[in-house]
């Protein structure tokens, strides 16, 4: 007959109980597992347990009542210890439930990622370069991409519908316009109390209309445009193209031939660059309004002296240059928005994140872009 030997029992209620019956240990599982008392398993060792000289390890789960993830996390610990001294594991003793949860969990622990543990300043400093470089990288071919999926749009061949690149123009352009007016009016309006304050000191009312105009057409319309639009459209895209890289439709799209690139991509960087010199058109009538309003109301001054000497500040190139520039803040933002996007994660929360991060690479792109138009404009002599 096989000896039967009790080994040891766990200290905590509900408890466990190992016993040698021949070359086999067996653990008989008794009461409740609740994770509020059972500890999860904590101080569980290979001494404890028994598995000294042990071939098999075996359960006998006749005294077992209600249990939870503690006992899984209780039996996925003695699984691994079993596997570290290579001794056999027999679960047929346990509920079916608990085996079928069981073989969900890792069999083996997670190997030590060797990186991870010599993970110095210059393996962190060289993977940011790397990722760096390859982020530029990827960038560049997708501007350079879609400068080549334009040329075919514009002779009528590109692969995308009519109706999305509709939808991308109504949204990027007439739906924004309240937001614009809005910010552009108050932008306006403070340039010019903060003018009035400092001008009237010197009797200089007139050139109310000249801060105000040069300010809305070479300045601020196009940078406040291109903020309201950055937060606007540019997180919308990075949350739409994220959130279907969550639900599969781009790998859908991939794998029935469709171009992302093309198909998605193209009709949104196209709607908000052609849409952003037109808003800023807006934009800036809208702010020297805003400056008329608050330069009639303050100041000493009548709306047709003030738009003959806005007419006389504001010159052909400085308008030209206001567009140049717009184009370049809405190329950019649309190309920010659908790149994070595009390398946005499957979860719910990467969509949020998608978004938070394409709103603020839009504004730091913007602010950047315009110090380097303004530097190249005083190289210029523009």
């Amino acid at each position: 007959m096989t000896p039967i030997t009790p080994i040891s029992a766990g200290t905590k209620s509900p408890g466990w109980s190992a016993r040698r019956e021949g070359a086999d240990t067996v653990l008989v599982l008794t009461s409740d597992w609740d994770a509020g008392e059972s500890g999860e398993g904590r101080g569980v060792s290979g001494e404890a347990l028994g598995l000294n000289d042990t071939r098999l390890l075996r359960f006998d789960a006749t005294g077992l009542a209600r249990w939870d993830s503690s006992l899984l996390v209780f039996l996925s610990t003695v699984r691994l210890l079993a596997a570290q001294r290579k001794i056999g594991f027999d679960d047929t003793g346990l509920p079916s439930a608990a085996r079928r949860l069981l073989a969900l969990l890792p069999a083996q622990a997670p190997p030590i990622d060797p990186v991870a543990v010599r993970d110095g300043f210059v393996e962190r400093l060289g993977r940011t370069v790397v990722a760096g470089w390859a982020e530029g990288v990827a960038i560049t071919t997708l501007v350079g991409d879609q400068m080549i999926r334009a040329r075919t749009a514009v002779a009528g061949k590109a692969r995308m519908r009519s109706v999305d690149l509709w939808e991308c123009l109504r949204e990027a352009g007439l739906a924004a316009l309240p937001m614009v007016a809005l910010v552009n009016v108050l932008v306006g309006a403070i340039l010019a109390f903060v003018g009035a304050v400092q001008l009237r000191r010197f009797g200089a009312d007139i050139y109310i209309a000249n801060l105000v105009g040069v300010a809305e057409i070479r300045e601020m319309a196009a940078v406040m445009t291109a903020i309201v639009i950055a937060g606007r459209t540019g997180g919308a895209y990075a949350a739409e193209i994220a959130a279907m890289q969550g639900t599969e439709e781009l790998d859908a799209l991939r794998v029935i031939g469709i171009p992302v690139q093309e198909y998605l991509i193209l009709p949104r960087v196209l709607a908000l660059t052609v849409m952003m010199p037109v808003l800023y058109l807006y934009a800036s009538a809208i702010g020297i309004l805003g400056g008329l309003v608050v330069a009639v109301a303050t100041l000493n001054l009548s709306a047709q002296n003030f738009i003959a000497q806005t007419r006389a500040a504001v010159s052909v190139h400085e308008v030209a240059f206001g567009l140049v520039k717009s184009l370049a803040f809405g190329a950019l933002i649309a190309i920010a928005g659908c790149r994070i996007g595009l390398k946005a994660g499957r979860s719910a929360m990467d969509v949020g994140r998608a978004a938070t991060s394409a709103v603020v690479a839009g504004i730091v792109g913007v602010i950047a872009l315009d110090a380097l138009f303004a530097v190249c404009a005083n190289a210029l002599g523009i």
